[in-house]
């Protein structure tokens, strides 16, 4: 797995990202956030745009914040 993305990381990202780098964000394997996203489980809302799963990083930075106490 690859090393967690910090909160100042995500907070630079483009506005829609996969869901295999929410993943990095949330600390999860690529396997674990696929299969939380079947089930329909995923911490955050999922979008679909052209075809494939993507996570707006307003709502990841939020559920990140609410997470570490809104501190970076």
């Amino acid at each position: 797995m690859d090393t967690p993305a910090t909160l100042d990381e995500v907070r630079a990202w483009p506005a829609l990202v996969s869901l295999t780098q929410a993943a990095r964000a949330l600390n999860i394997s690529r396997t674990t956030a696929f299969t939380l996203a079947a089930r329909g489980q995923f911490p955050v809302p999922i979008e679909r745009a052209l075809g494939q799963q993507r996570v707006r990083t307003a709502d990841l930075i939020r559920y990140l914040e609410g997470e570490s106490g809104g501190t970076a």
